[in-house]
């Protein structure tokens, strides 16, 4: 397999103060395993890094911001999830 038809991955990282991945950027890998190597070597050469996700970018299904109304909208019918029946004590400041 020649470089040209390795697949395209994308990287999330955790960083070590973080509870969430965050994507970083993408990356070329003939495997899962060269794609975790290459993401260390390239997006974590401060040890930021305590996790590392690899993803190739076409099994990555994405929503259009054209459909932004339609797949939001219901959403909207469901008043129960937003905190606005709560009233919140002063003491507890910024939420």
């Amino acid at each position: 397999m020649s470089r040209k038809e390795w697949p395209l991955w994308e990287v999330f990282i955790r960083g070590q103060h973080g509870l969430n991945h965050r994507h970083v950027g993408s990356l070329h890998a003939s495997d899962a395993e060269m794609a975790i190597h290459h993401a260390r070597d390239v997006y974590t050469r401060r040890k930021e890094g305590v996790s590392i996700w690899v993803v190739k970018s076409n099994d990555i299904t994405a929503s259009s911001p054209s459909e932004k109304g339609p797949l939001f909208d219901p959403a909207e019918s469901k008043a129960y999830r937003h905190p606005t029946f709560f009233d919140i004590p002063d003491e507890v400041g910024h939420m």
